[in-house]
């Protein structure tokens, strides 16, 4: 057969489609391509031309000085401890709470949708919050990042979404005839089948706890409980580096600036190195989970 031809109209939107999809891209992936280089080009080179398409120079300086640091390794240790420990309360109380309410035959279901989805758009505000969690006496240590937030709302619905719409009903009904109960079903059956939702959440909470900076800075205070980011934020908007140079005090001060501006840039690839290992790792489930979940057919 022969193909169809297209016409020039066609071909000139897909033309067009291209070149934007291209600017697009362009756009999104720019400004990693210029931290990542800045990161690693001569500060002073960078500091005369800061427009970079390129790397200016060869210099790793500022990488050894971030690695030097001992506030950067501890609170990369406690930011990898907060969002593993988060993510798996996350994962397991949303798993938890969608169950039940994809099931026909809970009652009630109805009400508690709504009750969850009411807190969404009120709460209490930041002054209860602090309170509350005083009381249950967790603020300034570990438990205050990862169990106020244990569940999101909007995940919530989206796995209890992705339990209606793709665990068929004939399914659990041959389980049931063979003598399995609500858990068994959960955990032998749907689970197995909710790969893609999983790997979901898992980037979704993941991603949120990696980030999260607000509530670490509202309730730690012990230095040695600090994340990742809190010290990212004295680097980068206080400009608290002068533990981070061994800049002698009678050096010039257009030095240090120019010194401090290539550590910006290499702080900033570290903190978002294990996001960009670990993303790609997940993105094949994520556009069928996220598609899935939030569409009910």
């Amino acid at each position: 057969m022969n193909a169809i031809r297209r016409t020039a109209s066609e071909k000139l939107f897909d033309y067009i489609n291209v070149f934007l999809v291209l600017v697009i891209l362009l756009v999104i992936l720019y400004p990693l391509l210029f931290v990542v280089f800045a990161s690693v080009s001569d500060p002073r080179l960078m500091f005369e031309h800061p427009l970079l398409l390129w790397p200016k120079g060869f210099n790793v300086e500022s990488y050894a000085k971030v690695f030097e640091n001992k506030d950067i390794w501890m609170s990369y240790k406690n930011t990898i401890l907060y969002t593993f420990v988060g993510t798996m309360i996350n994962i397991i109380m949303t798993t938890i709470g969608a169950y039940p309410l994809s099931r026909r035959h809970f009652y009630g279901k109805g009400i508690f949708t709504f009750l969850f989805t009411f807190t969404m758009f009120f709460s209490g505000g930041l002054i209860p919050s602090y309170l509350v969690n005083k009381q249950l006496g967790i603020v300034n240590t570990m438990w205050v990042l990862v169990l106020p937030g244990a569940v999101s709302v909007f995940n919530l619905i989206i796995m209890r979404t992705y339990f209606q719409t793709r665990i068929p009903v004939e399914l659990e009904e041959s389980a049931y005839v063979d003598g399995a109960n609500d858990f068994h079903l959960l955990y032998k059956v749907v689970l197995p089948l909710s790969t893609p939702i999983i790997a979901v959440m898992l980037l979704f909470y993941g991603v949120g706890h990696w980030n999260s900076y607000f509530e670490a800075m509202i309730y730690l205070s012990d230095r040695s409980l600090f994340t990742l980011q809190l010290i990212l934020r004295e680097i980068l908007v206080q400009n608290q580096m002068d533990s981070m140079l061994s800049v002698s005090v009678d050096e010039q001060y257009a030095e240090r600036m120019i010194v401090k501006e290539g550590l910006k840039y290499a702080v900033v690839v570290v903190s978002s190195l294990p996001l960009l290992i670990i993303y790609p790792m997940l993105s094949k489930f994520f556009e069928k989970g996220i598609l899935v979940g939030a569409i009910k057919g």
